[in-house]
């Protein structure tokens, strides 16, 4: 059976010789049934893969509600918080809007039953991990379905689109321009390698076990920009956050320019983390770019620009769009043509400079 395809009551009773009716009371009405017969209805759907009636199709004799789903790894409120997010979201949006059809954004966050619920159409799971039941119970659903940034690819299995930027390779063009410029001093300010996160200084194995494939990857471009140097990357500290805000950025930054020796160079895994790290930086009495370099990720309008910021740019609008546009090709039960990674180019502005002289 196609991937995409949605398991149907038919299914079932199909597969055991029965009505759809009597499968539907097993799910809605179990009292009509045997309780042996009930049991080996819910065992066969189960066995297929069928999690349920589907709350569209209950309600809606079209099946559909002309409505997507966005699954958001973060807090909801952060969505509106953060340009990234926003800049995403408007991005589907606006393709969305084209086809007459709207976005119902869902808790990503410890809410895999609001996916579970949904009266969408399909779905798009932004930024989840490896092991995150969101994703787990978007798969139990067999909804159109579409992966934004991560899980990737590999991960999925087949069927299943995957959205994105090339991600090592543009933390590894980060981490060249810091390295061409000498700096043989640096530090990494990220967010969470996986779902419950704790702030502090991480070693080369967790940072290789992480669930979050975009900090596992970028992680691995700074690393293999390091070690092409012939540099040790155990000696390289890198701090931990529990989300990706200025705080978060700032707290990462002021353990890390704590240490000994200091780091002449900062790598952030975005832009709000850099912003919190050029806080930090003037609090400490260190000055951008003459005393620390700073770069980030994402080149988040118009936060990068206004900070003049070093980062890597993606296009995230651009992948916002790809994204919708992928799940209404499925929507129309069509074959998406596949999507390679989008590139991650990186723009030079004035927080970084040369390595300063040691006195």
């Amino acid at each position: 059976m196609p991937r995409n395809r949605r398991l149907t009551l038919r299914d079932v009773a199909a597969e055991l010789g029965v009505s759809a009716k009597t499968v539907s009371n097993a799910f809605s009405r179990p009292d009509q049934l045997s309780a042996a017969l009930r049991e080996r209805i819910l065992a066969t759907a189960d066995r297929l893969g069928y999690a349920g009636p589907d709350p569209v199709a209950a309600g809606l004799a079209s099946g559909r509600v002309g409505a997507i789903g966005v699954a958001y790894a973060n807090r909801l409120s952060y969505a509106f918080d953060d340009p990234v997010a926003r800049e995403l979201l408007a991005g589907m949006t606006s393709v969305a809007e084209s086809a007459d059809t709207g976005l119902l954004l869902l808790p990503g966050r410890r809410s895999a039953s609001a996916v579970t619920r949904a009266a969408v159409d399909g779905l798009i799971a932004c930024s989840l991990a490896d092991d995150d039941p969101v994703l787990t119970a978007a798969l139990a659903r067999r909804l159109p379905l579409v992966v934004v940034d991560q899980p990737r690819p590999a991960t999925l299995g087949p069927g299943v689109p995957w959205v994105g930027v090339d991600d090592r390779a543009g933390a590894e063009r980060a981490a060249d321009h810091l390295l061409g410029l000498g700096h043989r001093h640096l530090g990494v300010v990220c967010f969470g390698l996986w779902r419950a996160p704790t702030a502090g200084l991480v070693s080369a194995a967790e940072q290789q076990a992480a669930t979050y494939a975009v900090s596992r990857d970028r992680l691995a471009g700074y690393r293999g920009a390091v070690e092409r140097r012939g540099l040790d990357w155990t000696h390289v500290p890198v701090h931990q956050g529990t989300d990706s805000t200025p705080d978060e950025g700032d707290a990462g930054a002021t353990a890390v320019l704590r240490l000994s020796p200091r780091p002449t160079a900062l790598l952030c895994m975005s832009d709000r983390l850099a912003e919190g790290a050029l806080r930090a930086a003037h609090r400490l009495g260190l000055r951008v770019p003459d005393d620390l370099s700073v770069v980030g990720f994402d080149d988040a309008t118009p936060t990068a620009a206004n900070l003049g910021l070093t980062t890597a740019h993606q296009p995230v609008r651009a992948k916002g769009e790809r994204a919708a546009a992928v799940l209404l090709t499925l929507l129309r039960d069509q074959v998406p043509d596949p999507t390679p990674p989008l590139p991650a180019t990186l723009v030079l502005r004035g927080s970084t400079a040369d390595v300063p002289r040691r006195s």
